[in-house]
């Protein structure tokens, strides 16, 4: 049975049992800072956890994950993965442990026809009441029922004793028994043996106390249900494979793999499982918006492709490979993820361009090395060679065997200890940032007694209600007074909240001759924060006020969201369908837009993306606003932005055939109204990603204004109309570069006649020479090609020292043949000496310069440096 009936069949079974099938989060969960990644499926439940009704109470999905903390075991065992997906059900305070253990076997036995003498469960030692369930009412034989402690069947892992605070509660794991010819093959062998006979594929976690400090537990008013099966462990099971990398989720990529390296997997498994599992979770990274980066996710992408391009070079590929196979992850995920498709292009140039980066970076490692070892090789420090091999390893993905093959050609001590120690920090590190925090469910706002506050801002500007909260400090408080920062929540509200990309709105909370100033709206949940502070008199709980927002400043953040709109759909007209928004700002003043998008976009092009964005706004298109189901809008083929996550009713904003996209931002009537749109800046701001920064309305006229006067103002200096400037630019520019050219000319012809009366001025000292003079109105160019120029005539048996004083600062240059640099290192010697001249200096052996401001004592600097020259030879 194939992974995509696998989910079908998943999601019907449980929308029969009146579960909602919700859309799978992100890889990025919103407004999640607790976690990099989404690291299960219960994630993006927290708020229903916590008893927040979200109206249902029974859901379930097929949850696109990610997770670090098992790295270093992709490839070497059957089952583990960096991405992977996980179905799961889910109850808030509904159903428990019966119906979840009913319902599982039901779908497994009956629905998957799995034969019930292949399945055992587990359950936790304690939890008579599940393994009476499975006993007594499944009918499972108790030999085939394990019980297991704290670390393997209870959530979180070994929480009675070491935490976190909050929900927790018992698990029962469900396993397939590959048989005995599987595993140790002893006789007596269970689930609690790690042979890998058992597979464990649905673990039912029953969230039933919450623990407390001193690890106390106490049982909570209302039981959850969180569930997780692994797709790719389930398809194993029902393709008769006792490896998840021989199930359909993977063989088309090794098959691509195997073809384009032109080897065999029998002898390279653990290289070419693990460059499919990280290409998959590479490919669905980026697609979720992570780019390569250094850090947090990013540095996360970087690392899963890097260690892909180590595995690439030990099976004898040395170039760009990674990136062909993007269109196999795509054409294997499309039945669940079509929208893969569009973007597989974009992604696979992300990946190429990583790909070269670093391939660059292995081939000039020895510079690289020399550079980083450079201290140690005074130091002969092995515990610090050994953590410099370390941030080789983890921030270059230099493989520590290199290094160390390095280290041991140069003659280097290093610690493999100070390597490992390093290396255990990193992982404890990188499970803390996929694990589940204490915290998780610490969300704000759900102790304040009320759920959301009843928004109204898209047609009201001006709304009366009660101030159901104040918070002074994040503590609720009865009364302000003037002068004291608050946060007041209203039971309805004409304010925006920041969401979106777009900024929050200001204005005035008005009683009377009482007002608190709102500088800021936020939302927590569905609660709107209106934060300010009290300028005139007092507020008290319960009163009943006014809410104003700043009408001009609405309407120029709607300007400018607008505009935002229309300006993906110019960028889709002209640049292509690949163009996805990657982030925004909708503020007062300005727009700012980012996108996907490899190349560098040319002034032609930008000039018809902002002419495309005008003719839409001079035609005063009308804004048509709809409310669907979150499913009718994408298949009308709505675009979503980037890093939001949508409710199952969602607002879709359609402008003529220009634009439509999921949003719950404020917007104008008609295109018109926006007046005008002027990009002001254009570039990339990471790979394959690229912003726009523009300005409408008034602040468009007021930049057009700005540019016409600076071009009155050249047209003045150059003494040329408006219309020739150009011409009269080239015509000054060629003569200039006419006058460089005979400057230059003239230059090198004074070098070299001053060059041989340096040479016959050589002192001569212990059989060498030794150049030592100042040079009037000089500067630094000039003194490095009188060093060269020297150089090349006399090539043996030379030290040069030049300098030069001009304008309060002085200049100052040695040179050295490569047959002296031992006795006479240029670097070292202009090192100390160039605080003589006020200033500092650095450079190679055989070259160093340095510059300073004291040119009186150039001359005095030049003597000691004689004599320093001297005594080194």
């Amino acid at each position: 049975m194939k992974a995509d009936t696998l989910r079908e069949k998943f999601l019907e079974f449980f929308k029969s049992k009146k579960h909602k099938i919700v859309e799978p989060d992100s890889l990025v969960p919103a407004g999640d800072p607790t976690v990099l990644f989404t690291p299960a499926g219960m994630n993006q439940f927290k708020k229903e956890f916590l008893g927040f009704d979200s109206g249902f109470s029974r859901a379930a999905t097929c949850q696109r994950c990610l997770r670090t903390d098992d790295l270093d075991k992709v490839g070497k065992t059957p089952f583990h993965h960096t991405f992977f997906e996980m179905l799961g059900n889910f109850s808030f305070g509904d159903y428990f442990k019966k119906e979840a253990i009913q319902w599982a076997w039901e779908f497994l036995v009956k629905d998957l026809g799995i034969k019930e003498e292949k399945l055992w469960v587990s359950v936790y030692n304690d939890d008579a009441e599940a393994y009476a369930i499975w006993k007594d009412y499944i009918k499972v034989p108790a030999e085939r029922i394990i019980k297991l402690g704290d670390k393997e069947n209870f959530w979180p892992s070994e929480a009675k004793e070491k935490g976190p605070n909050g929900p927790c509660g018992p698990c029962s794991e469900i396993f397939f028994d590959y048989g005995k010819e599987a595993g140790c093959k002893e006789d007596i062998c269970d689930p609690s043996c790690s042979c890998g006979r058992f597979a464990e594929i649905w673990n039912l976690v029953f969230t039933q106390f919450n623990r407390k400090e001193g690890g106390a537990l106490e049982p909570l008013p209302k039981k959850n249900i969180d569930t997780g099966m692994g797709l790719e462990r389930l398809a194993a099971v029902m393709q008769g494979a006792m490896n998840n990398f021989e199930t359909d989720l993977f063989r088309p990529i090794i098959k691509e793999i195997v073809s384009g390296l032109k080897c065999q997997v029998s002898s390279n498994k653990e290289a070419i499982y693990a460059i499919a599992d990280h290409i998959r979770a590479v490919t669905f990274a980026i697609y979720d918006g992570v780019l390569p980066s250094n850090e947090a996710r990013g540095y996360v992408v970087r690392k899963l492709i890097r260690k892909s391009i180590l595995y690439l070079r030990a099976l004898g590929r040395n170039e760009p490979f990674l990136y062909k196979l993007v269109p196999v992850v795509s054409e294997a995920m499309q039945g669940y993820y079509p929208q893969l498709n569009e973007r597989k292009e974009n992604i696979a140039e992300i990946i190429l361009s990583e790909e070269k980066n670093f391939i660059s970076t292995l081939n000039s490692s020895d510079k690289l090395l020399k550079e980083k070892f450079a201290q140690v090789l005074k130091k002969h420090d092995a515990h610090k060679a050994g953590k410099i091999a370390f941030e080789l390893y983890d921030t270059y993905g230099i493989p520590q065997e290199l290094t160390f093959n390095w280290l041991e050609k140069e003659g280097i001590d290093y610690s493999k200890g100070a390597f490992e120690d390093e290396l255990s920090l990193q992982k404890e590190r990188s499970k803390s940032m996929s694990a589940m925090k204490g915290d998780v469910f610490g969300a704000k706002g759900m102790d304040l007694g009320i759920k959301e506050t009843k928004f109204s801002g898209y047609k009201d500007y001006e709304v009366k209600a009660k101030i159901t909260v104040i918070l002074k400090d994040n503590n609720p408080v009865k009364k302000v007074s003037k002068g004291e920062s608050a946060i007041f929540i209203l039971e309805r509200s004409p304010f925006y909240a920041e969401s979106g990309g777009q900024v929050g709105d200001a204005g005035e909370i008005i009683k009377g001759k009482n007002k608190f100033l709102v500088q800021d709206t936020k939302k927590q949940d569905k609660i709107i924060l209106h934060i300010g502070v009290v300028k005139e008199g007092s507020f008290k709980k319960n009163d009943l006020v006014t809410g104003k927002i700043n009408i001009e400043r609405r309407l120029s953040i709607a300007r400018n969201h607008t505009a935002t709109h229309i300006l993906q759909g110019a960028l889709r007209k002209v640049l292509g369908a690949h163009v996805k928004q990657q982030g925004s700002l909708v503020a007062e003043e300005r727009l700012r837009f980012d996108f996907t998008h490899f190349k560098n976009i040319s002034k032609e092009e930008l000039n018809r993306i902002e002419e495309a964005v005008n003719t839409c706004i001079l035609s005063n298109l009308p804004l048509v606003v709809k409310v669907k189901s979150l499913g009718e809008a994408k298949k009308e083929g709505a675009l979503a932005f980037f890093g939001e996550k949508y409710s199952s009713k969602v607002r879709i904003i359609s402008i003529g055939g220009v634009s439509k996209e999921l949003c719950g931002g404020t917007h104008l009537s008609s295109t018109g109204e926006i007046g005008l749109f002027k990009i002001t800046q254009e570039g990339s701001i990471a790979s394959g990603i690229r912003r726009i920064e523009a300005v409408t309305g008034m602040n468009a006229y007021k930049k057009i204004k700005n540019e016409e006067g600076v071009i009155s103002d050249i047209s003045a200096l150059l003494d040329v109309p408006e219309d020739k400037i150009v011409q009269e630019l080239e015509k000054r520019i060629a003569k200039i570069r006419e006058l460089e050219k005979r400057l230059q000319s003239q230059k090198t012809s004074v070098i070299g006649s001053s060059t041989q009366e340096l040479i016959k001025a050589a002192k001569d000292i212990k059989g060498k020479k030794v150049i030592i003079s100042i040079l009037e109105n000089a500067d630094m160019d000039f003194l490095r090609r009188s060093v060269d120029n020297i150089k090349k005539q006399v090539s043996q048996n030379l030290v040069v020292a030049l300098g030069t004083a001009n304008n309060y600062q002085v200049q100052m240059v040695v040179g050295v043949t490569s047959d002296l640099t031992q006795q006479v290192d240029a670097s070292r010697l202009i090192k100390e000496i160039a605080p003589e001249i006020g200033g500092s200096g650095g450079g190679r052996p055989d070259f160093a310069q340095a510059g300073g401001n004291r040119p009186e004592n150039l001359s005095a600097c030049l003597t000691n440096l004689e004599e320093r020259i001297t005594s080194l030879l």
